[in-house]
């Protein structure tokens, strides 16, 4: 229940504050934007099963690979594509906290 609660937030509530903080005038665009970017979860059609709780997509889907995430990061130094960076990053991140803890909950 705790991860639950801490991935979903961190992919739906978190987006909130970096839009505020980032892109104040346009903070629901950029909210969307950052929403927008969770369609990265498309790879996760391609796994069998489509869904395993206690499987880390870091690393294991094609678009959650170490390759693509460098990718991500390059992107943020270009700014027509900034805020899809930052989303896509922080859905990396996301991700990677929920498998830091399906070690602690997935024993």
């Amino acid at each position: 229940m705790v991860q639950q609660i801490v991935h979903y937030s961190s992919h739906f509530i978190v987006p909130v504050f970096i839009a505020l903080l980032l892109y104040r005038q346009h903070w629901l665009r950029a909210y969307a934007v950052l929403l927008l970017t969770m369609m990265v979860d498309i790879d996760h059609l391609l796994a069998t099963p489509v869904y395993a709780a206690c499987r880390c997509s870091i690393g294991f889907h094609l678009l959650h690979s170490y390759p693509a995430i460098g990718i991500y990061i390059l992107l943020l130094f270009f700014k027509p594509v900034r805020l899809v960076a930052i989303g896509l990053v922080w859905h990396m991140a996301t991700d990677y906290m929920d498998c830091l803890l399906q070690a602690v909950y997935c024993k």
